[in-house]
């Protein structure tokens, strides 16, 4: 193989694992573990030579928060007239933003630096006149985000906010009216907008590569996953909280959010896991935040876990599906729901005002192409082990072990799994998933997959 074809393959690795390991010695490492699982010790020095000739590679680290004082928005109302749709925020003083819109759908995004939301009410609202629906929540750390989605390609006219005057609290202002298709793909950002907030516009970016998206930067690690050194013999569980902050998942038929049902659910376990003394338990998220799906991968390989569990309760148009799933990697979905869960979990940077959904899965080297065909077998092995222990203490759904392309999965040295813990569009699925007893047996049963996984890998590794 030659230099330039070992580079290449270099390179793909760090695109599809999302986060590189920090350290040349990490990756030869990763390697090395993986050469010897599928093709022997002669090709370990060939995959060693990979990490040597890819260099440094980065790590992922965090952000600081802007330190200022925070404003509070106490008020949200629309304007109608003939020619524009006016948004009107009431804040306590004033505060600083950027805006930008996206395609696909048409949106507009505007970013508020240190604006406290509790007063009104977050996640997805009806909107009015342009704006078919809005949605609010924290995007990183000192950052709110507001998603106006777009009832027809529309142009933002002014943006400003009002000083207090003659009684009345500073507004932030936004003025809309209509304009072409075409006109508004010019003015659509199709690069990664600039890190200002001087409540200006961030102007359309040169054009990157077809494809390629508007994305925000990481958000900062969780205490509990930032890297340590493994020294007191646990291992390592990531467990995956889908969605957060201003992608609420799945709404019930009561209104209940998913991204509530599956921080609930990964405490829980983070909770029974650590309580055996085996395990350290890794959150990607703890509280109320919107993480990219490659940001949770990576948070997971940074504190060099050896399994990730992702956390689900998904919604389908059929309201008699219920029941516990558990889907693991493919690039051909096992059948249709498969395909629109997926479909659906890989667009949550979209809702967000990214999309990262066209990221390419296609293995370019038949070294890496190997290493993760055997993690995909790892992962199939504790699909079937969730499956066993949690089928006793809950409903599951027909043919229960699925595949599809779920971007969170893609990690090539990881075993990784979905778990759809039930669907909130089913009367009875969202009533028990809202119970703390029954979030706590399923915890217990999870844990014992992970016993058996782990208990398996030990006698594979004695052969």
């Amino acid at each position: 193989m030659s230099a330039p074809a070992i580079r290449q393959t270099a390179d793909h690795l760090c695109r599809i694992s999302a986060a590189p390991p920090s350290r040349p010695g990490q990756a030869a490492a990763w390697l090395g573990r993986m050469a010897k699982r599928t093709m022997g010790w002669a090709v370990i020095c060939l995959l060693a030579l990979v990490a040597v000739i890819a260099g440094p590679l980065p790590g992922v680290g965090p952000e600081e928060a802007v330190a200022a004082e925070t404003a509070r928005a106490v008020g949200l109302r629309f304007g109608m007239h003939p020619d524009k749709t006016r948004l009107v925020i009431d804040l306590d003083r004033r505060v600083d933003f950027r805006a930008f819109t996206l395609s696909g759908p048409d949106r507009v995004v505007i970013d508020f630096r240190n604006l406290d939301w509790q007063i009104l009410d977050k996640g997805e609202n009806s909107g009015a006149g342009l704006i078919a629906r809005y949605r609010v929540g924290l995007f990183e750390p000192g950052v709110y985000r507001m998603v106006l989605d777009l009832s027809q390609p529309s142009q933002i006219d002014s943006m400003f906010v009002l000083p207090a005057q003659d009684g009345l609290p500073p507004r932030f202002v936004v003025d809309l009216s209509r304009t072409s298709a075409q006109s508004f793909a010019r003015t659509t950002l199709k690069g990664e907008p600039e890190d200002r907030f001087d409540g200006t516009k961030v102007a359309a970016a040169p054009q990157p590569p077809a494809g390629q998206a508007a994305v925000a930067a990481a958000p900062i690690l969780p205490d509990a996953a930032r890297p340590r050194a493994r020294t007191d013999g646990r291992r390592i569980v990531a467990i995956d909280a889908g969605h957060g902050g201003i992608d609420p998942g799945a709404i019930g038929i009561t209104g209940v959010q998913e991204k509530s049902i599956t921080l609930a659910m990964a405490k829980a376990l983070a909770q029974e896991l650590e309580k055996t003394g085996r395990y350290k338990a890794v959150l990607t998220r703890d509280r109320d935040i919107f993480i990219r799906l490659r940001d949770r991968v990576a948070i997971a390989r940074a504190a060099q876990a050896e399994l990730f569990i992702s956390i689900h309760a998904d919604s389908v148009q059929n309201p008699r599906t219920r029941g516990l799933s558990i889907y693991t990697l493919s690039e051909r979905a096992s059948d249709g729901v498969a395909a629109q869960l997926a479909d659906s979990e890989n667009k949550s940077d979209l809702i967000a005002g990214v999309d990262l959904s066209t990221e390419s899965a296609e293995v370019t080297s038949i070294l890496i192409d190997l290493a993760r065909r055997e993690t995909m077998n790892l992962s199939a092995r504790f699909a079937g082990h969730v499956i066993g222990q949690v089928q006793p203490h809950t409903e599951l759904l027909t043919k229960p072990v699925r595949s599809a392309g779920f971007a969170v999965l893609k990690a090539p040295d990881m075993p990784s799994v979905l778990i759809e813990t039930g669907f909130l569009s089913n009367r009875q699925d969202e009533k028990v998933l809202q119970d703390s007893a029954h979030r706590a047996k399923l915890a217990r049963s999870i844990v014992g997959a992970v016993d058996q996984f782990f208990a398996a890998e030990q006698t594979w590794s004695r052969l």
